[in-house]
């Protein structure tokens, strides 16, 4: 595990966690609540802050594997771009023990989160391992779980701060298509149990 294939490395994916340390990461307070653990890089849910790499992406294919305990909240966070506000600054693939929602909103597992709910429920029961895989291209965002692409976004409509392309409400204090492009990737640490595995990334 952690390692790549011989395509992926031809198609130039490289990893972001080497299965052994959290070298090329870093925590918003501190990293002791995320451990290595049998080659997982492992969030004990003691809020210890998120944990984000210290390079900066933009256009990507991010490609990695997540596994929670039952009722765990958690979430994957890229083009973050102030590390102190990863809310507002930071876009979210919604982590989240969801397998049994049957109508899905903005906050199920999969969702774009708070902007575009997924188009099925793609997520496997608590405990088994899940593919996420988010492809961002210019403005163009798209979601993949297991294998079930959830959504597809354009964040140039988010042109007003606050509201969704729909006229809804959302909990964001800016306008998507006005934020940063470039920024982190980060994990949540929002109080629960999550383990990660093969995070790459394709540039």
């Amino acid at each position: 595990m952690n390692a790549l294939t011989s395509d992926e490395s031809k198609a130039g994916y490289r990893l972001l966690f080497d299965g052994e340390s959290l070298n090329g990461w870093a925590s918003t307070l501190n990293t002791a609540g995320w451990i290595v653990k049998d080659g997982n890089l492992v969030c004990k849910g003691e809020r210890s802050g998120y944990l984000y790499t210290l390079e900066k992406f933009e256009n990507f294919i991010l490609d990695l594997e997540y596994r929670t305990a039952p009722n765990v909240n958690s979430g994957v966070f890229f083009r973050w771009s102030d590390l102190t506000d990863p809310v507002n600054t930071g876009l979210e693939v919604q982590i989240l023990d969801t397998y049994d929602q049957d109508n899905m909103v903005r906050n199920s597992a999969g969702a774009l989160y708070d902007l575009v709910a997924p188009s099925s429920n793609a997520v496997r029961p608590a405990g088994e391992w899940n593919r996420l895989i988010i492809r961002c291209d210019r403005n163009d965002i798209q979601i993949t779980l297991n294998s079930v692409p959830v959504v597809e976004a354009d964040i140039d409509q988010w042109s007003s701060p606050g509201k969704n392309p729909d006229g809804s409400d959302n909990k964001f204090k800016y306008a998507w298509k006005d934020q940063p492009r470039l920024g982190h990737i980060g994990l949540q640490d929002h109080g629960g149990y999550v383990e990660f595995r093969n995070l790459k990334i394709k540039l």
